[in-house]
This record gives C-alpha cells, sequence and structure tokens, in this order.
C-alpha cells in the first residue's frame, strides 16, 4: 500500500507554542538574550513564523509569568522535588516551570498543562527520561502548589535579592514590599492618543487615566485595533509620556531629543508643535523611529549619530530631551527579563554615559533654554544622583520644580527637590491589571 497514503501524525495542539517558550526563557536564563531579542527582528526565534495568533499570545503570556514569577517557581518546585531542579536537562527544567506557572496562575486546565510539559520533555533526548518525574511533580503542583505560593506571599522572592535589597534601602522596606507586588500583575496597554481621549477609551474598551493616557487590557495584536493604521495613537506607558509635558509650551521651538528611538517622545514633541531632531545610534531604531513618525502623520529630523559625539548646529536648541539609556528597572513590569538579565554592577557603568549625555547637552543648549533628563531605572544613581552630580559641577544649570498641576496633581509622584519619580505601585486599581505605572525619573533644568 503506497506510503503516502498516511500522512505525519499531526503536532499536538500547544505543543509548539510551549516547546518556543521553553526556548525562550532559556535564553534569558542560560544565554543572557533579551526578550525583545528573541520576539522580534533579525534574531527572533524562527519558530514564530509557524504560530497561529492564539499559540503566540499564549507563549507570549507563558514566558512572561515564568520571567514574573521565578522566584516563586522556584520555592514552590524546590519544596516539591527531593534532589533538586534537574541541571544536566535545561528542557526538563524549562518543561516544570512551564507547567506549574500554567498550573498556579493561567487559566489552563490542569491535566493539560501536565501532559504538555511531559510531552515537551519526551521529545528531548536528554530529557526523556525525566518524564516520569515530570509528571509525578507537576500532578502534587496541582494539588499542592497554591499552598505553597501562599506561604511566601509576603517575602518578595520574585526580585532578585540584590534589587530588592537597593530599593528597601532607597524607598524603605514597605514600599519596596509594594513595588514588588505590583510587578507581579500582567501590565495593561497604555496609548498615547493625538486626540479625543475619552472617545478611544470608549473604542477599546479602556479608560482615560488621569495623565490623558488610555488604559485597556484588550490582547492580541496592537495592528489589529482601531487607530493604529490610521495614526490616532501609539503604544507608550503613562510614566513615560509624563517627561514631555514638562517643557510647557514648545510650539514652534527647536527641541532635541537624545536617545530618540523607538520615538514614542520624538511622535509627543512633534504634535506639540516642536521643531524635532531626534537622534540615536542605532540604524535600524532610527528606521523604526521613521517607519512609526510616517504612520502618524507627523514631521521630525532623524539623525544616526551617537549623540555624545555628534556634531550639532552651531544655534543650537530651545530644549533638550534626554532619554538616557539606563538600567531599565523600571520597566520590569512590561519587561520581567530585565530583573534576570541585569546585575548590580550594571549601574555604575550606565551612569558614566549618562553624565557623558547630559555634559553635551549644556554644550547645546541655548541660554534660557531647558533640559528634561529622564531615565526609566528606579535605582537612584540614574536619576537623583546624577542630576545632583551634573549640578554641582554645571553652575549655568538650575532645578525648576515640577509643579502637581503639570502632572494631573499626582503630588505623590513629585519628590520633595521638586523631581518626578513613578513607582510600579503607583496610579493603584480595585484591578490591579489597571493599576501601576513603570518607574521613571525626570528632572527640569533651565540655563541662564
Amino acid at each position: 500500500m503506497p506510503s503516502q497514503r498516511f500522512a505525519p501524525p499531526s503536532e499536538v495542539p500547544g505543543l509548539a507554542a510551549r516547546r518556543i517558550a521553553a526556548d525562550i526563557v532559556d535564553g534569558v536564563l542560560h544565554k543572557h538574550r533579551t526578550l525583545d531579542d528573541q520576539l522580534d527582528g533579525a534574531g527572533a526565534h524562527p519558530g514564530l513564523k509557524t504560530l497561529a495568533d492564539r499559540d503566540r499570545a499564549l507563549m507570549r503570556r507563558l514566558v512572561a509569568t515564568i520571567l514574573r514569577r521565578l522566584g516563586t517557581l522556584g520555592h514552590v518546585l524546590s519544596r516539591l522535588l527531593d534532589k533538586g531542579i534537574p541541571s544536566d536537562a535545561p528542557r526538563a527544567q524549562s518543561a516544570l516551570l512551564i507547567g506549574a506557572a500554567q498550573i498556579l496562575w493561567m487559566d489552563v486546565p490542569d491535566h493539560a498543562a501536565v501532559d504538555l510539559s511531559v510531552r515537551l520533555v519526551q521529545s528531548d533526548r536528554r530529557a526523556a527520561r525525566y518524564a516520569g518525574l515530570v509528571n509525578a511533580v507537576l500532578r502534587r503542583c496541582a494539588r499542592e502548589g497554591q499552598a505553597l505560593v501562599e506561604e511566601v506571599a509576603t517575602q518578595s522572592l520574585d526580585l532578585p535579592p540584590w534589587l530588592l535589597a537597593r530599593w528597601s534601602a532607597h524607598y524603605g522596606e514597605a514600599t519596596a514590599r509594594e513595588m514588588a507586588l505590583a510587578l507581579g500583575h500582567e501590565p495593561s496597554l497604555d496609548l498615547t492618543v493625538k486626540s479625543d481621549a475619552a472617545q478611544w477609551a470608549s473604542r477599546l474598551h479602556g479608560e482615560v487615566l488621569p495623565t490623558g493616557s488610555v488604559r485597556t487590557l484588550l490582547h492580541g495584536s496592537v495592528t489589529m485595533l482601531p487607530g493604529f493604521a490610521e495614526g490616532q495613537w501609539w503604544v507608550q506607558d503613562a510614566a513615560a509620556a509624563l517627561p514631555v509635558r514638562l517643557f510647557g509650551d514648545i510650539k514652534g521651538k527647536s527641541i532635541a531629543d537624545f536617545c530618540a528611538a523607538p520615538g514614542g517622545k520624538t511622535a509627543q514633541l512633534a504634535l506639540a508643535g516642536a521643531q524635532v531632531t531626534a537622534i540615536d545610534r542605532s540604524p535600524a531604531r532610527v528606521a523604526r523611529l521613521r517607519e512609526n513618525l510616517a504612520r502618524l502623520s507627523l514631521q521630525a529630523e532623524t539623525v544616526v549619530a551617537d549623540a555624545v559625539e555628534w556634531t550639532a548646529p552651531a544655534e543650537g536648541f530651545d530644549g533638550i530631551l534626554i532619554d538616557a539609556p539606563c538600567t531599565s528597572t523600571g520597566t520590569i513590569r512590561r519587561h520581567p527579563d530585565v530583573a534576570w538579565l541585569r546585575q548590580e554592577s550594571d549601574v555604575a557603568a550606565m551612569t558614566v554615559l549618562q553624565q557623558r549625555l547630559l555634559k553635551k547637552s549644556v554644550s547645546l543648549l541655548k541660554p534660557g533654554g531647558t533640559l528634561v533628563y529622564c531615565t526609566c531605572s528606579l535605582e537612584p544613581e540614574e536619576g537623583e544622583q546624577a542630576i545632583a552630580t551634573l549640578l554641582a559641577t554645571e553652575h549655568a544649570l538650575r532645578r525648576v520644580p515640577i509643579e502637581a498641576s503639570e502632572v494631573s496633581g499626582l503630588s505623590e509622584i513629585i519628590t520633595p527637590d521638586g523631581d518626578l519619580r513613578t513607582l510600579p505601585s503607583h496610579l493603584p486599581h480595585a484591578d490591579p491589571k489597571l493599576g501601576g505605572l513603570d518607574g521613571f525619573f525626570a528632572a527640569r533644568l533651565v540655563k541662564s
């Protein structure tokens, strides 16, 4: 009988999504690759092209849940394993993490979570002998796991100890715990709209935040949402949308946007009527910035250059925005891989670059011009201390304190010095997914 009459057995639904999730989690934890690198662009996982939209969304949520709850998962599995997680078979580790994450935090039937994790192990030559172990451990997890989660609920295990220690020292232990708790929730989608926020909140089944951003829990491809193709809004965390507001009225003024890609703040500046020069050192990121501006029908001059080395126009600028490269610890709620990829030694390295950008900006600023410096870091060295260091040496600069009225009355996000400091625990909501902000710092300085 001809063999072609017999089609090869099709793969069990959902297994491909979990296999790719395992690869990506392994990429973060063992190969130190970022999620962005593995999910988008030239370095993206090749298997993503074959996934249906639904499976792609499941895979992303799986990866994010594991990284967001990694410390708690480690605790639960260590209690359920007599000899610890097998170290000689990475796929067995991944399968346990994937199965436990679904059982404890995702709307997946326990039997499906167990079965697909076992299949994941069986399909890997090195890990196949652990199939029985994975099956037994995950069945115990379904029975006992929730109680094990509850017993460490107040211990903030899902942050690296060095980061929790830093936040406790700077913000106080109670606030650090609130921040850690906020990071455990899957965040909403925040949008900056060109106009009529209330209308877009209604169309996108969301709500208008006090700051004017629209926040929605819609999932799926952003490009398919109403208003995207027409360029009526762009994705931008509500906290990231605040620094540009500190310039005030900038219509007709020349503003340089340092480290501008992917362009959310560039778009804000252009929408406000400024003559914007957007500088970024990455050709690929500048290309993306140009695409975003084109979709939004907004104009800005774009420059591929290292801002520190850039030869700027002799006349200088009325304003300069520095969204400085940083450790990005304020973005962990949206990029949970940051918590496990960053090290404490990274902070000092970033502060050197930040000071170089600040010094350069002072030389390009016209007398009377405004400098807004911001970072998406929660580390004081990259925020409050960076500005203190600059002001101690640049006597032509003075801080202009931010008023609560400039940030929609949110006085809790203004520091005693008059700078802006948002925390993941700010903007609480009855539904935790609709609360929170990225951690941002911003200061406003004027050149005499």
